[in-house]
């Protein structure tokens, strides 16, 4: 009988239904794992029995997956999205930043710093002209202008920083693709539960 969830040959890195195949940070996912996931990046707040019924699973192994994904680290953790708009935050900023020296102590500095900024909502270092893409969300121009005199521009060893002003928001998708995990996709074996490969 085959077990669910994610077999582990590391128990005391991973839960004892874990088992990393290969170093490779990539956990297999079968059919209903997946299901449990758009489920849960739809709504969050479903109960196990409303997701078991959902995915076609009794609420005990449906439970038994999502503390496996919990646990693996697939499932990193649960939110509530607030409207920006509605909440007085009207103005969301794009702003690419250099820093003039890239010593592992400057960088931490910086990356300390983007942390305790309430306002950068969004930071990723990236290839090409910027060191850093910054998301900021601020009420209005006015706050924006002083974020930028009070909070990026004295951030540690930053040089130059330029600022795109998001005009209208497109689209803005918290949930992840998942199509490329089915099991059918080339490459892809049918997994059962969850396995590290």
């Amino acid at each position: 009988m085959a077990r669910t969830g994610i077999r582990s040959a590391h128990p005391t890195h991973y839960p004892r239904s874990c088992d990393p195949a290969m170093n490779t940070g990539t956990v297999s996912l079968d059919e209903h794992c997946l299901k449990i996931l758009s489920a849960l990046q739809h709504d969050g707040r479903q109960t196990v029995q409303q997701i078991s019924e959902a995915v076609g699973l009794s609420p005990t192994p449906c439970w038994k997956r999502i503390k496996d994904m919990e646990a693996a680290g697939v499932i990193r953790g649960y939110t509530t999205l607030v409207d920006p708009e509605l909440v007085g935050l009207h103005v969301s900023a794009v702003a690419e930043v250099n820093l003039d020296r890239h010593s592992e102590t400057m960088v931490q500095r910086f990356e300390e710093a983007v942390a305790a900024s309430p306002q950068i909502i969004r930071c990723v270092s990236a290839t090409g002209p910027a060191d850093y893409i910054l998301n900021v969300t601020v009420p209005d121009m006015k706050h924006y202008e002083r974020f930028l005199h009070e909070v990026l521009f004295s951030l540690p060893g930053v040089t130059h920083v330029r600022s795109s002003i998001v005009l209208r928001e497109i689209k803005s998708e918290t949930a992840l693709p998942l199509d490329h995990l089915l099991p059918g996709t080339p490459g892809k074996p049918r997994a059962a539960g969850l396995r590290r490969s």
